[in-house]
């Protein structure tokens, strides 16, 4: 029996070609396989310091999938320090950045760099929402709450079966004939 170099300091021993732990060894090897993750990700994220702005509108939730994202920015309507941008212009903490969804042009300050998607309250922590910004939302809000239904403002839609009828009727009569304002020669 002799201990295995890599998992010394989990305690496991190998007989052979056989690892054995008197814990089990599979629960063992997810532990060390989290650890050595948690650490890899922990370096990633402190040597990233820039990221590219469609994937940073993806973790940040602002957009569904990194396509809509990219859609969005190539129609011109993501903003980063005031200067419209491609997909693959870099965003860095204490950038702002406006980004329009909607009737809704929302302008945040960067306080975190992400790659990937998490919940939202992680999300939400990617970013600070300006004053500016959070009072036009709620004056919009306001507006579209107390505005007329859009629906309502139509006094007529689709003819009914009547009102068909009685415009065939017209057609026969002679209102598709040539008509000019001028005398008829009778």
């Amino acid at each position: 029996m002799r201990r295995s170099p890599a998992w010394q300091s989990l305690g496991i021993i190998t007989i052979g070609s056989l690892n054995w732990n008197p814990l089990g060894l599979h629960w063992l090897k997810k532990q060390y396989s989290r650890d050595q993750e948690a650490s890899k990700s922990a370096q990633n994220k402190h040597s990233m310091d820039k990221i590219r702005i469609d994937k940073w509108l993806w973790a940040a939730r602002f957009y569904k999938t990194r396509s809509l994202a990219t859609d969005e920015i190539g129609k011109g309507r993501v903003a980063v320090n005031d200067q419209t941008v491609k997909a693959s212009r870099e965003v860095k903490v204490g950038d702002t950045v406006k980004a329009r969804q909607g009737d809704i042009t929302r302008t945040v300050k960067v306080l975190g760099i992400s790659d990937q998607r998490g919940p939202a309250p992680t999300a939400q922590a990617l970013y600070e929402e300006t004053d500016d910004s959070l009072q036009l939302r709620e004056k919009t809000s306001v507006e579209r709450r107390l505005s007329r239904e859009p629906a309502l403002s139509i006094e007529q839609g689709r003819p009914t079966k009547r009102n068909r009828r009685d415009l065939e009727k017209a057609k026969q009569v002679g209102w598709n004939d040539r008509w000019s304002a001028s005398l008829d020669p009778d």
